[in-house]
């Protein structure tokens, strides 16, 4: 096994098992992070996500699979499922992470997944119906940029 395929392993062990610190710990001091959600995150801020969204998580259940690194890119898969605190809405969702390595750390994360699907699960019928809208892409990221900047205030 590479060292980064170590490095992804122990990242979605940590998260399995709600251990946001090792995760922390798995980021370069300059990393950035992306999702649908969580857009353009300094290394700073996604640490900070992580430490969030763990801590603030009653239900969540983190499945992973089909791992893959090189010395300097991987990807692997990733399910997450949990009860959306916005609704009580059930929600698994399915996501790709690819990765970008440097000095044994992550550098670069990028997730992506199906944002209408996930909107309609976590949303109900708001997100099945504007799901694909940019302004309910937006309205969400937006609130999510600020319960962050809430939570790192604190």
């Amino acid at each position: 096994m590479s060292s980064n395929t170590a490095l992804i392993k122990a990242f979605y062990e940590a998260f399995r098992t709600k251990d946001y610190k090792t995760m922390q710990a798995c980021y370069a001091d300059n990393a950035t992070f992306r999702d649908p959600v969580f857009k353009d995150l300094n290394s700073e801020q996604v640490k900070a996500m992580w430490q969030m969204l763990l801590t603030k998580a009653t239900d969540l259940h983190i499945e992973y699979a089909n791992i893959s690194a090189n010395e300097h890119n991987g990807s692997a898969e990733w399910t997450a499922k949990y009860t959306f605190s916005g609704t009580g809405n059930k929600v698994i969702n399915h996501i790709k992470a690819s990765f970008v390595f440097g000095d044994g750390k992550i550098l670069q994360h990028t997730d992506t997944f199906n944002f209408r699907t996930w909107a309609g699960q976590a949303l109900g019928t708001k997100g099945k119906l504007l799901g694909w809208t940019s302004f309910l892409h937006n309205k969400v990221s937006a609130q999510a940029r600020k319960n962050l900047e809430r939570f790192m205030r604190h």
